[in-house]
């Protein structure tokens, strides 16, 4: 069982106050809250830490670097890579997909496929487009069915010989659905393909382990699993990321360089150019301790039993057409209620302390299959409680009379 009550007491902003209401956060799919433990770990590398790290031979230096690393050894750990210098720190999930599609840009050429689906955030689809403009191969979508979940029927259509790379959402940061990613990766891997994961919205909600997922590449952010902006992972298996050109050129990333000829230092390092973000990568670690002394396990449990109570709830109002009914769903509700825009539910319920999400959540192509031009949206996290849910549905029914 947690322990809801020493789990909020953690996150210093749920005290606080908007419009004169106690904060309801339900806009975990954007970014989650973050424990005292990871804004200490960061404030106190600038006030006891400060130092570049793997270039200087002084104390502070060697401190930061020993730090820096121990969370390489964290996310290694969290994961189940084989290897620690198959995890690439980067800016978020989707700096590690560009670093991945633009290694491709060189690798493919005219009449390769790259598929990916219609559930893809932007940052999984523009990426490869580029790819695709500049080596010429061809990008291939896999549709939705009605209830958000991937036509895997199709999927099996567009899978050939031609197809080189395979990149899928494990959650759809819309409409909530987990997509079947392992057999999306074992038939991949049945054709030759490499297969790219974008876990963004999955990975403080469902236990990864590398070794039996199989994925070629798995990405995601620190700022959706509780811990600092602008630090993100990107996972490869070895064979394959030595045999990428790298992403980005400069400091860090070098063995040697002369004018006329430079050669690349080894992984990790090959894809981590110039001063990383020290601070946000120390204070990750918290944010995965946090994550593994409750147990990803529970915490989606609890999750779920969330989910499944927002659900009932709000199916009672009237009105109420929830987008992305899959039945194997993680804690994100998508929604409009008839005759009313998205937006105006949002701005008039913020007033009321619940903070949602509203618009096309940077996954235009879901709301163009369901002709609709956005949606509200409720994503929950293990701090949330069902009397915030009471809440939050009674912020919607004041919305609702209000705009009717």
């Amino acid at each position: 069982m947690l322990d809801i009550n020493k789990i909020r007491s953690q996150f210093p902003i749920l005290n606080r106050k908007v419009n004169g209401k106690d904060l309801v956060y339900f806009d975990n799919g954007a970014t989650t809250q973050k424990p005292q433990s990871v804004i200490d770990a960061e404030a106190n590398y600038y006030t006891d830490e400060n130092s570049n790290v793997h270039r200087g031979v002084h104390f502070l230096s060697g401190l930061a670097t020993d730090k820096f690393e121990e969370t390489r050894d964290a996310v290694q750990d969290f994961i189940g890579a084989k290897h620690k210098h198959e995890i690439i720190f980067t800016k978020g999930t989707t700096d590690a997909i560009n670093l991945v599609a633009n290694a491709y840009r060189i690798l493919l050429s005219k009449g390769d496929e790259i598929i990916i689906s219609e559930l893809e955030h932007h940052s999984n689809i523009v990426p490869w487009q580029m790819c695709c403009e500049i080596s010429g191969a061809s990008l291939k979508v896999i549709p939705l069915l009605d209830n958000g979940e991937l036509d895997m029927n199709e999927f099996n259509n567009l899978l050939s010989e031609s197809t080189k790379v395979v990149a899928v959402s494990h959650i759809s940061n819309a409409l909530g659905t987990i997509s079947p990613i392992e057999e999306i990766i074992s038939k991949a891997h049945k054709i030759g393909a490499k297969v790219l994961i974008d876990g963004a919205q999955a990975a403080s909600h469902i236990a990864l382990d590398m070794q039996k997922l199989n994925a070629d590449f798995y990405c995601f952010s620190a700022h959706k699993m509780f811990g600092p902006t602008g630090v993100g992972v990107l996972y490869g298996k070895e064979e394959i990321l030595n045999k990428l050109p790298p992403y980005q050129g400069g400091g860090e990333m070098i063995k040697e360089v002369s004018f006329e000829k430079t050669t690349y230092a080894c992984l990790p390092h090959k894809f981590e150019a110039g001063t990383p973000n020290i601070s946000g990568v120390i204070a990750f670690k918290q944010a995965i301790d946090f994550i593994t002394e409750l147990g990803v396990a529970t915490i989606a449990k609890y999750e779920d039993e969330l989910l499944q109570y927002a659900t009932t709830e709000i199916l009672k109002i009237e009105g109420v057409k929830i987008y992305g009914t899959a039945k194997n769903k993680s804690g994100i509700i998508s929604f409009n209620i008839d005759g009313l825009h998205p937006y105006d539910i949002g701005m008039i319920i913020d007033k009321m302390g619940v903070a949602i999400r509203t618009g096309h959540h940077c996954a235009q192509p879901i709301m163009d299959r369901f002709s609709i031009p956005g949606t509200a949206r409720i994503s929950l996290s293990v701090y949330n409680t069902k009397a915030e849910v009471d809440v939050c549905m009674n912020a919607i029914k004041k919305a609702k009379l209000m705009l009717s």
